[in-house]
């Protein structure tokens, strides 16, 4: 599978079906975040941009949802200390992924947590850890 089939969410990763678009109420218990690609059989999903049909990343199943959480957990916390030190969240979110696409070797467009693999947000929180660690001490 190609990176554009990958972050289109309209083809499931895991089985290679095709996903549908549904309202996320379909998996959160009945309340709605927005529309979703889901594949069901894998209980696979993404969400999508506000009123658009665009993938946030790519099809998630419960294990890949798990460690984008970790992953999330140990990265927002540094770049949401930049807006301490006076930067936009625009700012300090851009210069924290830009610090993430050097250290994990990839490009800028492609480096975000929504289009990680499990092994990626694994290292995400593997890279964070120790500042985490540091800016949690202070």
């Amino acid at each position: 599978m190609d990176k554009q089939q990958l972050f289109s969410g309209k083809i499931c990763p895991y089985c290679g079906n095709e996903t549908i678009f549904v309202d996320s109420a379909q998996v959160y218990h009945g309340k709605s975040y927005g529309m979703i690609y889901l594949c069901r059989p894998c209980q696979a999903w993404v969400g999508v941009h506000r009123g658009t049909n665009q993938a946030l990343g790519r099809l998630a199943n419960a294990e890949l949802r798990r460690w984008k959480q970790k992953a999330h957990a140990c990265f927002d916390p540094l770049w949401k200390r930049k807006m301490e030190k006076g930067f936009t969240k625009k700012e300090a979110r851009k210069a924290g992924y830009r610090w993430l696409s050097i250290e994990m070797n990839l490009p800028f467009e492609e480096t975000h947590i929504g289009m990680f693999d499990v092994e990626q947000c694994q290292k995400v929180v593997e890279l964070c850890t120790p500042y985490l660690n540091r800016l949690l001490l202070n």
